[in-house]
């Protein structure tokens, strides 16, 4: 369906740092900007399927096997 263009260490961050936006959303949910920590979902989802659209349109690639 989609070329991997991530590669291992990539998707961690990715996974991590959504992950981390997640949890900030839950802890500082009553703010006005805590809707902003739910753009986590993003770098989670691309780290998760292992391919971002930004790097498919600029034709690059973290993966190791290209």
């Amino acid at each position: 369906m989609f070329n991997s263009n991530l590669g291992n260490i990539d998707r961690i961050g990715r996974i991590l740092l959504g992950a981390a936006m997640l949890i900030a959303f839950t802890v500082f949910a009553p703010a006005a900007f805590a809707w902003l920590f739910l753009l986590g979902l993003l770098p989670m989802a691309s780290g998760l399927l292992g391919t971002c659209p930004i790097y498919a349109q600029l034709n690059h690639s973290t993966s190791e096997i290209d």
